[in-house]
């Protein structure tokens, strides 16, 4: 980076701005720790069966490849074992923590039963973490949502990486008729707000040059009726007046019906945000026009 180069835009605060709702409000399970838990807990339960993902295999196929055999590897919120499963087969150690109770029992009993003793768990809120043990990679993909001090976890990131820091995020677009039905029908949709743009901007801010990597994705939605298939693909229309019928029909340019469903293919992107540590980074020690832009 050049010491010139001033990008003069607070990527942290619109980083929070993002966690916001359409209305300006902070959704409660930003903020309220119990009710991000019992979400948690319900939601697990429909995990256990379930399994991993298989949309992101993509993703966690280049994600592995940047493990190497053997390395003490830390996980940051790691969800349903996505990407955890694959880590603690290549990794010598797997340290996974979350400020999910419901999370790190899910995944402790998957590890007790496959036999696992390399694997351990913290139960903590990572950007609140005091000093861990070093890893030689640390990576998190998808847990940054609740985090409002984002430049601190980013920070702790790099600082607890030996070899390598990853930040992964699932990034769009969103369905595609979701946009025909903004540009014609005058619709307010809501978009997601935040991406892994503001992380990668963040981190240059902080002196940090990470690699990026794109990464395609693919997932289909199958739907037994109509109804199922509109209540989830018209939830983002803000607008509670609407042509329903023409936003429909803009639905169904992108769906075909197979074998008695209706299916949706729809076509996306993620990122992989990684670098090697080049020293440890400091709130106190970052320079003060950061301090001002970023607001460490």
């Amino acid at each position: 980076m050049y010491y010139g180069v001033k990008l003069n835009t607070n990527y942290k605060t619109l980083w929070q701005e993002g966690m916001k709702d359409w209305d300006g409000n902070l959704p409660v399970r930003m903020t309220d720790d119990v009710k991000e838990e019992g979400f948690w807990n319900t939601f697990m339960k429909k995990k256990e069966q379930a399994g991993v993902d298989s949309w992101v295999a993509n993703l966690r196929k280049e994600l592995i490849t940047l493990i190497d055999p053997g390395e003490d590897v830390l996980e940051i919120g790691p969800g349903w074992g996505n990407y955890t499963f694959e880590a603690a087969e290549k990794a010598g150690s797997l340290t996974c923590v979350d400020s999910s109770e419901s999370v790190l029992a899910f995944l402790k009993a998957s590890a007790e039963r496959k036999g696992w003793n390399h694997v351990n768990f913290v139960h903590a809120k990572w950007e609140e973490l005091p000093e861990v043990k070093r890893a030689d990679v640390v990576f998190g993909v998808n847990c940054y949502y609740r985090m409002q001090e984002i430049d601190r976890a980013l920070l702790h990131i790099n600082n607890t990486a030996k070899r390598l820091g990853i930040a992964g995020m699932v990034s769009g677009p969103e369905r595609p008729h979701y946009k025909d039905i903004q540009e014609q029908l005058g619709c307010r949709i809501k978009f997601q707000r935040r991406d892994y743009i503001h992380l990668q901007n963040l981190l240059y801010e902080l002196g940090i040059d990470a690699n990026c990597k794109i990464v395609n994705l693919h997932k289909t939605y199958a739907y037994d009726t109509e109804e199922e298939l509109l209540k989830d693909n018209l939830s983002a229309v803000l607008d509670k007046e609407y042509d329903r019928k023409k936003a429909v029909e803009l639905l169904y340019a992108y769906v075909r019906e197979e074998d008695g469903k209706l299916i949706y293919p729809h076509n996306f992107k993620a990122a992989l945000l990684y670098w090697k540590p080049e020293k440890r980074l400091e709130p106190a020690d970052l320079p003060t026009e950061v301090k001002q832009v970023v607001g460490v």
